[in-house]
């Protein structure tokens, strides 16, 4: 039997990323959900995830700068990113832009489009 695809969520505020959580398991994904950006590169090359997901909200947290680590690592760089924030501005679009992640969406679209997000960012590779 083949295992369900793992994505990979970073987030801290309990909405939206628990509702993305429930919507990954609806697509029948499985989900590691994560709070610390700074573990990202080693549980990525550790759980070797399909996709990552990751809120940008807590900006201050240096989230661009685990994504970026996490683009720059040779066993994590292939790995798709789709970051999201409530709305994000575009100073903190183009910081994630530059980091690596391949869509930067809000909290909204994430939840309402997520299958269509998903297919996007697996065939962007």
């Amino acid at each position: 039997m083949i295992p369900h695809p793992l994505a990979l969520v970073l987030y801290e505020r309990i909405l939206p990323g628990s509702q993305l959580v429930n919507r990954l398991q609806d697509l029948n994904y499985r989900v590691e959900c994560l709070a610390e950006p700074g573990r990202l590169v080693e549980c990525a090359e550790q759980l070797r995830p399909m996709v990552v997901l990751a809120d940008l909200e807590p900006a201050q947290k240096g989230v661009c700068a685990a994504l970026a680590q996490l683009k720059q690592h040779a066993a994590t760089k292939h790995l798709p990113i789709i970051a999201f924030g409530a709305e994000p501005t575009p100073g903190l679009e183009t910081e994630a832009q530059q980091a690596g992640v391949n869509l930067v969406v809000s909290d909204t679209a994430v939840l309402n489009h997520l299958p269509q997000l998903l297919e996007r960012a697996l065939h962007l590779e």
